[in-house]
């Protein structure tokens, strides 16, 4: 009997430390292939570049080749059904958070889970700007809502994505205004009608509205993200121009695999921020207006939390139930 139970003790402890050593092994044999990032933009956008600087890096650092496959289209619906159907912990999607948090308001019925999105690693803030026509002579968000609620019925409004067309949409109902929304497949034909004073106020990643910015054609008289940032001297957040109700950071991170173990979310991760401390990859997303922000699975995770929540509060003004999947 006493046998017995020393052979069941050596049996219990071999299995904890089995247990206990998994995911340590995990991080250290992946990756054993090829890594692809599905992107929800097409090539050239900010995210594009960031990917293939980080791809690069992270290629060097793992010693299995990194590449980027860009699925634009469906509002990020292609490249997040293309990542979740690989079903590969080689298989990550990046993206920005705001190419899905608003799936659930504006799809009647989910084609994916959003449970199947699982924070790996955080990026970088795209610069979210809004801005007006020169043509008409306002020079603040506070001019404009007031234009618009003398004009009622006058003015239109023109946003990006569906995350910043529900906070907008949700903003002007909620402080009785008469605008019209303008819908746009394209954002350079919505920018070419803002530079040509159709588009009354335009909603968008600055870098797409920043040549025609410095080129005086358009007027940025805000930016969306939480905190201001030198990359735009002298443009007022939306909280410091008095209008916090329209807060939403273009977060952009990397995304696995449910199933992915821990310790593979946490290396990712760390070399993510390593690539990110380079400083040539650094001046080239600062370059397309993207606040660099690395950061873990957990800080990804809390940062599209709030956003989420605050969503819920936007749809409520909207009426707008949320979709299942």
């Amino acid at each position: 009997m006493a046998n017995l139970k020393t052979r069941l003790g050596v049996v219990v402890t071999s299995l904890l430390v089995l247990a206990f050593s998994m995911a340590p092994v995990a991080a250290q044999t992946w990756p054993q292939r090829t890594v692809k990032f599905i992107l929800t933009l097409g090539p050239g956008s900010g995210a594009d570049i960031g990917a293939r600087l980080i791809a690069e890096r992270l290629s060097a650092r793992w010693g299995q080749p990194v590449v980027v496959e860009n699925r634009p289209g469906g509002a990020g619906i292609v490249a997040i059904n293309s990542f979740i159907h690989a079903r590969d912990d080689h298989v990550m999607l990046l993206s920005p958070s705001s190419a899905f948090i608003a799936h659930p308001y504006t799809s009647d019925k989910l084609s994916y889970d959003p449970r199947e999105l699982s924070p790996v690693a955080r990026i970088s803030s795209t610069l979210i700007s809004i801005s007006v026509p020169p043509s008409l002579g306002v020079g603040s968000l506070q001019e404009f809502f007031a234009m618009a609620r003398a004009q009622p019925g006058k003015l239109n409004w023109v946003s990006t994505t569906g995350a910043t067309d529900l906070i907008l949409h949700a903003y002007i109902k909620k402080s009785g205004l008469d605008m019209v929304r303008v819908p746009y497949r394209n954002p350079v034909e919505a920018l070419t009608d803002t530079v040509n004073g159709r588009v009354h106020i335009y909603w968008a990643a600055h870098a797409i509205v920043q040549a025609q910015a410095q080129a005086g054609n358009v007027k940025v008289i805000a930016i969306t993200n939480s905190e201001p940032t030198s990359l735009l001297p002298g443009i007022p957040t939306v909280t410091q121009a008095g209008f916090p109700d329209l807060i939403l950071d273009g977060l952009i991170g990397i995304f696995g695999q449910r199933d992915l173990p821990q310790s593979v979310r946490e290396r990712i991760a760390a070399d993510v921020k390593a690539a990110l401390a380079d400083p040539s990859i650094y001046s080239r997303l600062t370059a397309t207006r993207q606040i660099v922000i690395p950061g873990t699975a957990a800080e990804l995770a809390a940062s599209i939390d709030k956003q989420r929540a605050g969503l819920v509060e936007v749809a409520k003004v909207l009426g707008i139930k949320e979709a299942t999947h």
